[in-house]
């Protein structure tokens, strides 16, 4: 079947209309199963401080009269400003769950927060921002989520909140599990989003390597900075990625932004071909990308709110400029440019508008980090639908040779039928070749997660013992506490140090101290009659116990049979047979609130302490 240029041009047509529609659709569908979906948290009816003593302490804002408040829209955008602002709210009691209440700051790029919880005479104080390192959150969530005591009626919530960025404050209210429910959805999304945005990335990667083409290679570059922007401003960047690095966090926004802008510059210029149309053109996006790359490198150090407006103003004159040139081209007829104006335009035009919404200078209904979600998606399917006309018009071209060739030479019918079934073969043995490739790779990946799940196994093993570490106990430690809390189980630690440990590694050497140490922690292991106990080697010749459900006395008997055992069985070491006592303290409750596990486990190591003060080879386990 052979295609006219008008057929081909209906057929491009047809296929842009619907790929259209399934993109509005798409949205369409997301956004009205969201819509129709029983909203699970509130926002409550906040007030906001409005005073020129911005710097006011806790204490005097509760000094400061009612009628001093006034209503703020919820959620909050002061825009870009340092300075901080104070918001106040009631939780009536019929909106706190006993079973666990949070109010989420749903905004990641807020340098600090602070919120207090009062309830009569009672406060409770948290602290969060991303100016702190993330391991310091209580709550490993990528925005901000503090608990609400439950005090059987109504608390009130004063709020300080201060960031040398854009300053958003979406203060939702959700029931525990509505909450997790949410974030496992949520996650859900974003991680199917990050995942087809690294699949293209790796495919232009490989399309690169094979064609030694830089249009692909800018692209990847593009789609990745894309990514990583996108990842930071929802705040999953700064959890997995620098969760130590709080100076950079304040700048990621800056150098990924500026960073995609350079790539979406240079790809336009490459994928349009602006040189063979206007040399002039070609100057004005290299220097575009040139000022974009100085706002990348001078955004490590420059102020956010400077390198924010200048970026704005670039993005302002890109976005009118590729759009523009698209325009321009497509009245030429280059057959891709109408297309990718419409491609790129919807991801511009969000991050326009999601800057705009940033800066406080418009107002949006949408949320801007779900607003570039949804222009992202967009251009990844006008993507796909611009390599679908490619492809067809490369079909074409080739039906159209084949047409020409069979009505100049039809004697050489044999010849050009010999040459089909050659390109037939050739493609059977492509998609021969592309199958196997596609099975190699998931095979990879496959081994890749397998190893990964090895090594998280391996991350938690202490290499000398056998037994768990360090990281291991802390995150047993908080899992064990929530548990206490909310079944009001008792919960026993135990901190256990061998005595006189640094006279055995002096008399007999570090090799005889690492085997007294493994001797030890088999001993521990091996006392351990319960599956849910836990012996960690805490550091050095220090171990930690866990023992849920298990109170003060079945603690210390444990611990006695324990340092029984130890004292009856020297350490053979070379011949040599080494005697070892150890000192223990144990401390057990029922944990009432967050982090009191934490006072548990201090109070623990009080106790070995004292256990070594009384003479060694002794538990305490009181007072």
């Amino acid at each position: 079947m052979q295609f006219s240029a008008p057929t081909t041009r209906i057929t491009d047509k047809w296929l842009f209309a619907m790929t259209v529609v399934f993109v509005v659709a798409l949205l369409v569908l997301f956004t009205n199963n969201a819509l129709n979906q029983p909203r699970q948290y509130f926002w409550p009816a906040v007030t906001q401080w409005v005073s020129e003593q911005n710097h006011a302490s806790y204490e005097s804002i509760l000094a400061v009269p009612d009628s001093a408040w006034q209503e703020a829209v919820n959620p909050i955008n002061a825009g870009l400003s340092d300075e901080p602002i104070w918001l106040r709210f009631t939780l009536p009691v019929t909106q706190i769950d006993q079973h666990g209440t949070y109010i989420d700051i749903g905004y990641p790029l807020l340098d600090s927060i602070d919120v207090w919880i009062q309830h009569g005479s009672e406060t409770t104080h948290y602290h969060a921002g991303d100016a702190q390192p993330f391991a310091q959150r209580d709550n490993k969530y990528h925005g901000f989520l503090f608990p609400v005591p439950d005090y059987g009626s109504a608390v009130s919530v004063i709020m300080r909140v201060q960031s040398t960025s854009v300053v958003k404050v979406p203060v939702k209210i959700w029931q525990q599990k509505a909450f997790w429910e949410h974030i496992s959805n949520t996650n859900l999304v974003m991680g199917l989003f990050f995942g087809l945005l690294l699949a293209i990335a790796l495919s232009n990667l490989f399309f690169f390597f094979t064609t030694r083409t830089l249009t692909f290679i800018f692209y990847t570059g593009y789609v990745i900075c894309l990514g990583l922007t996108l990842a930071t401003l929802h705040g999953f960047a700064y959890k997995y990625l620098w969760p130590a690095q709080p100076w950079f966090q304040s700048k990621a926004i800056s150098l990924f932004a500026s960073t995609t802008l350079i790539f979406a510059v240079v790809f336009s210029a490459s994928l349009l071909e602006i040189r063979t149309y206007s040399k002039r053109l070609s100057t004005v996006f290299n220097a575009l990308a040139g000022a974009f790359g100085l706002i990348a490198a001078s955004a490590l150090f420059l102020d956010y709110a400077v390198s924010i407006r200048i970026f704005l103003v670039l993005l302002t004159i890109t976005v009118f400029l590729i759009m523009g040139v698209a325009i321009w081209l497509a009245r030429k007829k280059v057959s891709v440019a109408g297309y990718y104006a419409l491609a790129w335009g919807a991801l511009l035009v969000s991050a326009f508008t999601a800057s705009l919404d940033n800066l406080d200078i418009v107002a949006i209904s949408i949320p801007s980090q779900v607003l570039l979600l949804y222009g992202a998606t967009i251009e990844v399917l006008m993507l796909a639908f611009i390599l679908a006309i490619s492809y067809s018009r490369q079909r074409d071209f080739m039906l159209s040779a084949k047409e020409d060739a069979l009505e100049k030479e039809r004697e050489a019918v044999r010849a050009k039928q010999a040459l089909i079934d050659l390109q037939q073969s050739t493609q059977d043995e492509l998609e021969y070749k592309v199958g196997e490739r596609t099975l190699e790779l998931e095979i990879a990946l496959r081994e890749l997660s397998e190893a990964n799940r090895e090594l998280e196994k391996l991350n938690t093993i202490d290499p000398l013992t056998g037994i768990r570490n360090r990281r291991h106990f802390d995150k047993r430690l908080q899992a064990e506490g929530r548990r206490s809390r909310r079944e009001q189980t008792p919960l026993a630690l135990a901190m256990v140090d061998i005595d006189h440990f640094k006279s055995v590694n002096d008399q007999h050497g570090h090799s005889a101290g690492d085997a007294c140490i493994q001797h030890v922690a088999t001993i521990l292991q091996q006392q351990l009659k319960r599956l849910s106990d836990d012996v960690c080697r805490y550091g050095g010749e220090e171990f930690g116990l866990i023992l849920p459900n298990t109170d003060t006395a079945g603690a210390q008997q444990l611990l006695e049979a324990m340092r029984a055992e130890i004292e009856a069985n020297p350490c053979q070491f070379d011949g040599t047979s080494i005697s070892l006592t150890i000192s223990a303290g144990v401390a057990s409750g029922v944990i009432a609130f967050g982090d009191e596990e934490t006072s548990l486990l201090k109070t623990a190591d009080e106790r070995l302490y004292q256990a070594k003060q009384a003479g060694r080879n002794r538990v305490v386990a009181e007072q």
